[in-house]
């Protein structure tokens, strides 16, 4: 069963499903088209944990987290990475919400995206999953329907199992899907050290992927100072691979040598943290050398999928 609350989507010379009369895409098409055309740069900025709001999007692949709904209701709703079909929600038969972030679709603001399909699951039968229809653009954004002082405390798992309702007996078929999803995960684990730094397993190597809240500019300068002075690394062996970006921040990437576990890698981490930390606040202009380890920064640009 799937919940649209929304007009639903229709060919632009069709009639418009909301009986104005008019064709599609001069009524609510025309309104869902202004909607996807608007761009947020950190669309998870001003939410507490926004790194870990990209990490959980772009690295990890199975996480929750509770949410709190500014409205003061105690409805349970769990943020996770990925819902079965790639969902962008399903309602429990006993009316919790888990909303996923990591959907077949987005627009130019994830986060008004995530909003939109709250609020759409928020009126939804239980037992059902949710597909939204085309995001208004009065929609309200996350940062209006979740309560944005909560702390967002994320636990990663080891596979696919928070899929399953605690209160209902699954199928074969669910499980077998489960078992499927199970086998094709990445492991990782959540370093408790610093924020939003992920140690991910990769089967031929492990690696950190760390989310940081600086700006870009800022943090290369930061990153060519420790590159400079041999001091971005995460220990013996290990090496800065590069960085990619994710909604509006950037993600430098280590790998560490074989082997090394999550634990391993805490105390390198919390101290590289420190360093970085005092590097990117650096005003000094860069040193010659400084500038050509920022200008390899920029270009190595990492691939993760």
């Amino acid at each position: 069963m799937s919940a649209t609350t929304e007009v639903p989507v229709v060919g632009p010379r069709q009639p418009c499903p909301c009986g104005s009369g008019k064709r599609y895409k001069v009524c609510h098409g025309k309104k869902a088209r202004e909607a996807e055309r608007h761009y947020v740069a950190r669309p998870f900025e001003g939410l507490p944990g926004e790194c870990d709001w990209v990490a959980m999007r772009e690295i990890v692949s199975s996480a929750t987290a509770p949410l709190r709904l500014a409205s003061g209701d105690d409805r349970s709703v769990v943020l996770c990475t990925l819902l079965p079909g790639a969902f962008p929600a399903l309602v429990r038969e006993n009316g919790e919400i888990l909303l996923a972030l990591q959907t077949m679709t987005s627009t130019g603001d994830p986060a008004a995206d995530l909003g939109h399909t709250l609020t759409t699951a928020l009126e939804a039968e239980p037992g059902s999953t949710v597909s939204p229809g085309p995001r208004p653009p009065e929609a309200p954004r996350l940062h209006d329907v979740i309560d944005v002082d909560a702390e967002l405390q994320v636990t990663v798992h080891d596979g696919f199992d928070y899929w399953l309702d605690p209160e209902s007996d699954a199928g074969s078929d669910a499980r077998s899907a489960l078992e499927e999803a199970n086998s094709a995960i990445v492991p990782s684990a959540r370093l408790s050290s610093v924020e939003a730094a992920y140690w991910c397993s990769l089967g031929d190597r492990d690696q950190v992927r760390w989310v940081l809240p600086y700006d870009e500019e800022p943090l290369l300068d930061g990153l060519a100072r420790l590159h400079a002075a041999g001091q971005d690394t995460l220990g013996e062996g290990t090496r800065l691979l590069g960085t990619f970006r994710a909604s509006g921040l950037l993600v430098p990437v280590w790998d560490l040598v074989d082997g090394t576990t999550a634990d391993a890698v805490e105390e390198p981490a919390a101290a590289l943290g420190e360093r970085l930390a005092e590097a990117v606040a650096a005003k000094t202009p860069l040193t010659g050398e400084q500038r050509r380890a920022r200008a390899g920064l920029a270009n190595r640009q990492v691939t993760i999928r």
